[in-house]
């Protein structure tokens, strides 16, 4: 066990580690690792969506790009109003991915007990790593700088007793930091903060609880519980609890397996031609079927879904009689759906491919039927995975995705 600086054992011990400004830091690394001459966190940039695919919002700034107020989530065109001299630059969640599972190897080296919050953060149990004569500060430390020196980019740590607090110390001042808030700490550190930064309070309590005069965290920590349980219900016990540093979930170490995997994407412009319909599908399909072998999985359900130029959505699945990951056999259904779904000449705006009631390839049911066909055809399928594997995703098409 760790004690800490006061003496008390603790029995639970947690870093959560934050990739700082994660989307735009991997690619001023990629970028510099590809040769680039300037790095991107020093000059005015974001990373945004394809303008030309009409998603182009601001997903993440340079802290020079901020100095404009340009600001996450809006429109690029409302961020090169504020900064002509702007630099954009796409997004790339497959390397984005990649830089991700890099991380949590470091991780592991430190802890068996990690869990990814989300693609650029996780939290670390640590309690079984750290002897009562170690510091976890300079444990922490260690990580920072390995982190900054092997990978070229910085984190923000945090170190509590539980996951939210240990969320909360690493939310503070940034970038480049390490900061605890342990229990004994919460009024110092944490009760004079805006309300608004407390985990789950978001848009539509914060109002209630500003009519309720609750201003700051420790406004709600010391409010009657009783009257917050009765005001928010279920929520309110949550939030409470969060104002007073009380959370007992487990850092969720054992990695789940998806129930359904998908991808969709909006068209550049709408379109009524189906047979480019049919390549987008054919895009989208390859993309959920190469997630899906490599997760090790088959898909018993196919979905599909449209949205028109007046934004109403349709969708529609179909149960499949032999679960599979196969392109061939997926895109086959998906195109059956689609003839079922679209009704000729509308305008179609989104597309969507989604695989749903999924089940470990190693449970697969054989089938007497089971042909040569369908075995050749996922040798195909594993010899083109392996060719994106190495030399990328987009280094190998389908003739159907190819066609002009």
């Amino acid at each position: 066990m760790f004690y800490n600086t006061l003496g008390d054992i603790m029995e639970h011990l947690i870093f959560h580690i934050d990739v700082n400004n994660a989307f735009l830091s991997w690619t001023a690394v990629d970028m510099l690792k590809k040769g680039a001459k300037i790095d991107i966190r020093t000059i005015p940039a974001i990373i945004g969506g394809d303008e030309t695919k009409r998603h182009g919002v601001v997903l993440a700034k340079s802290n020079i790009a901020k100095q404009f107020g340009i600001k996450t989530g809006e429109p690029i065109y409302f961020a090169r109003q504020k900064c002509p001299d702007l630099k954009v630059y796409e997004s790339n969640h497959q390397m984005y991915r990649r830089y991700s599972d890099e991380l949590y190897k470091i991780f592991r080296e430190y802890s068996d007990k990690v869990e990814r919050f989300s693609i650029d953060e996780c939290f670390l149990d640590m309690r079984d790593f750290i002897g009562k004569n170690e510091n976890p500060i300079q444990i922490a430390q260690e990580i920072s700088t390995r982190i900054k020196k092997e990978k070229g980019y910085t984190v923000n740590i945090g170190i509590a007793q539980n996951k939210l607090l240990a969320k909360m110390a690493s939310d503070f001042e940034k970038p480049d930091k390490i900061h605890t808030l342990w229990k004994e700490e919460i009024p110092t550190k944490m009760w004079p903060l805006k309300v608004s930064e407390l985990l789950m309070v978001g848009k539509k309590s914060l109002p209630k609880l500003e009519r309720m005069g609750i201003r700051t965290i420790g406004d709600l920590a010391k409010s009657d519980k009783e009257v917050i349980y009765k005001t928010f219900g279920k929520f309110g016990k949550v939030i409470w609890e969060y104002a007073n540093g009380i959370d007992t979930s487990e850092v969720n170490y054992l990695q789940k397996k998806p129930k359904g995997i998908g991808n969709s994407v909006t068209l550049p412009q709408d379109c009524n031609n189906r047979e480019e319909l049919d390549k987008v599908l054919l895009q989208l399909t390859e993309q959920v079927t190469y997630r899906l072998r490599k997760e090790k999985m088959i898909a018993n359900v196919v979905n599909i879904q449209i949205k028109d130029k007046f934004f109403r959505v349709f969708s529609h699945q179909k149960k499949m009689e032999d679960a599979s990951s196969s392109t061939r056999i997926i895109y086959s259904e998906v195109k059956k759906l689609m003839d079922e779904l679209y009704v000729e000449g509308t305008k179609i705006r989104l597309v969507g491919v989604r695989v749903d009631n999924l089940i470990e390839e190693k449970d697969r049911q054989i089938s007497l039927f089971d042909n040569k066909q369908n075995e050749k055809q996922e040798k195909i399928d594993t010899a083109l995975d392996k060719l994106k594997d190495k030399f990328g995703y987009n280094s190998i098409k389908r003739a159907g995705e190819m066609k002009k």
